[in-house]
């Protein structure tokens, strides 16, 4: 039961913003974009914070997914959303936001409307080939929109100093941050190679013996 309120609530709000930027890019066209973190960004930090839960389900037990790929996934959101893109207002209004939170949610609307149906032991077949092959579509897509989200950041993180630290005499020690994205932008896509086969496994057990299998 806690599970599925759990699913719910995700659904509910990824839903909402899903149906929030198809209505705005219906209604202003090109102009909804630079403003969708205006307008969606307080629900989608929301859902990306509930989104830890998922990591404590894995190590209560309640949840068998693999521990390490969905760690990877939901850090990397974390850090591109609350580290990248909300620390810097100049990178909100871009386009790559909107790209994003579109991929995000897409992927989201899907996997948590399969889960809902799972606890409550319903298996729609189209549903469930759907989830688990889009994604492996969609994942990559994701990933070279989050890289590129941290590229167009890099200028404001260098002009701005933002979480760049530099300590008295006599520690001498500076980190510099843009240089910390870069070293981040290599492990995001070592990290996509074991998201992807992690993907293609789920998709292999679910899919290969035409059995539909809860996560």
């Amino acid at each position: 039961t806690y599970l599925f309120v759990y699913d719910l609530m995700q659904f509910c709000g990824h839903s909402w913003i899903f149906t929030n930027m198809i209505i705005r890019f219906m209604s202003f066209g090109k102009d909804s974009l630079a403003d969708t973190f205006y307008s969606i960004g307080l629900v989608m930090r929301l859902c990306q914070l509930l989104s830890v839960l998922e990591i404590l389900h894995i190590l209560a037990g309640i949840d068998k997914s693999r521990l390490f790929p969905r760690f990877l996934q939901i850090t990397e959101r974390i850090i591109v959303l609350f580290v990248v893109i909300n620390s810097q207002e100049e990178v909100q209004g871009k386009y790559i936001v909107c790209v994003l939170f579109f991929l995000w949610n897409l992927l989201d609307v899907i996997r948590y409307t399969y889960n809902m149906l799972a606890r409550t032991g319903i298996y729609y077949p189209p549903l469930t080939w759907l989830n688990f092959s889009l994604c492996i579509l969609l994942y990559p897509l994701s990933v070279l929109a989050k890289a590129f989200a941290i590229c167009v950041s890099l200028p404001y993180f260098e002009s701005l100093g933002t979480y760049s630290i530099k300590l008295p005499f006599p520690f001498a020690f500076s980190i510099y941050f843009p240089y910390v994205l870069k070293v981040y932008l290599l492990v995001l896509f070592i990290g996509m190679y074991f998201i992807i086969q992690n993907l293609f496994s789920e998709r292999k057990a679910h899919l290969a013996t035409g059995n539909v299998k809860k996560k």
